[in-house]
């Protein structure tokens, strides 16, 4: 698959003038009692979209981890910051009704008879808006498939509201880390937002593979997950952000940014007090795939 060429990200995030301005982009919506965990998730190999949860071991810890949020929390609006959105800048998708987009091509029919419906949340989604003014606000999207097949299993009812930001491709590793951070006030509002993206994830090799029905990892994707969740144990957030350079198979793991950005969101979003826990690990079952996922909650 093709990702169109963007142009290259010129806008720079502007910094909120006062802690009373700070405040009033925030009242709307009500301080909850809980701070709202974090998310970071694979969406899954895109094959297995028309799998059931007993057939399928990380669609049913999504469905566990889902019920159990929702137990716990008052769930107002999720917020996913997919992959499979990239644009020029940073965008939010204030739309009331939600889309359904099948972003994958060459499948099978039955891959586009997967049905998903959740509403959006424009009032949280302006929120968005008024924490970091430089993100501009759209209809033209949707739920992409970065998003749906993840959230069909955690959410299956769709009665939770739902609506993506996307990936600015060209911006630098630390952008979108400081604005997850800015993002912050949204989790004492009951906004769950979810990275949506892969630790390990290079299309190229992992094409190689399995065109010729080949689904063996190569071997080095399992150096490479130990790395990065000793770096996530030890919040080594610096070696994260830095991924390109902090370790040999950085580049290999990641050439192209789309899946593993979403990730510096979920950290940019991490309180100091927030315990990591893996809801899923998997192993490497894939070539050059990875599907670790993570929750950051309070203790």
């Amino acid at each position: 698959m093709e990702r169109k060429d963007f142009i290259k990200n010129l806008l720079t995030l502007s910094a909120i003038g006062s802690l009373s301005s700070f405040k009033s982009f925030t009242d709307m919506l009500p301080v909850q009692g809980k701070k709202m965990p974090v998310l970071f998730t694979s969406h899954g190999n895109p094959m297995d979209i028309p799998l059931s949860r007993e057939q399928r071991p990380f669609w049913d810890a999504l469905y566990h981890l889902g019920k159990k949020l929702q137990e716990k929390y008052e769930v107002k609006a999720a917020l996913v910051v997919s992959a499979h959105w990239c644009s020029r800048g940073t965008m939010v998708n204030i739309s009331q009704e939600q889309k359904q987009i099948y972003d994958y091509y060459g499948f099978p029919e039955e891959y586009y008879k997967v049905k998903y419906s959740a509403h959006g949340a424009p009032d949280v989604a302006h929120e968005v808006k008024k924490l970091v003014p430089t993100i501009a606000e759209t209809t033209d999207w949707g739920l992409d498939h970065g998003a749906w097949p993840m959230l069909m299993h955690l959410f299956p009812k769709g009665d939770v509201p739902v609506f993506q930001m996307s990936i600015d491709y060209y911006a630098k590793p630390d952008y979108h880390y400081e604005l997850g951070r800015q993002l912050k006030a949204l989790r004492e509002k009951g906004v769950l937002i979810i990275g949506s993206g892969s630790l390990i994830h290079n299309l190229p090799l992992a094409i190689k593979k399995m065109s010729s029905n080949d689904m063996k990892p190569y071997g080095w994707e399992s150096e490479y997950d130990h790395w990065i969740k000793k770096q996530l144990d030890q919040r080594n957030v610096a070696n994260i952000i830095n991924y390109e350079t902090s370790h040999k198979l950085g580049k290999m793991a990641a050439p192209t940014p789309d899946h593993y950005v979403p990730v510096l969101y979920s950290l940019g979003l991490m309180d100091p007090k927030d315990e990591l826990r893996y809801f899923y690990e998997g192993g490497i079952s894939l070539p050059a795939f990875s599907e670790r996922s993570f929750m950051l909650t309070q203790a």
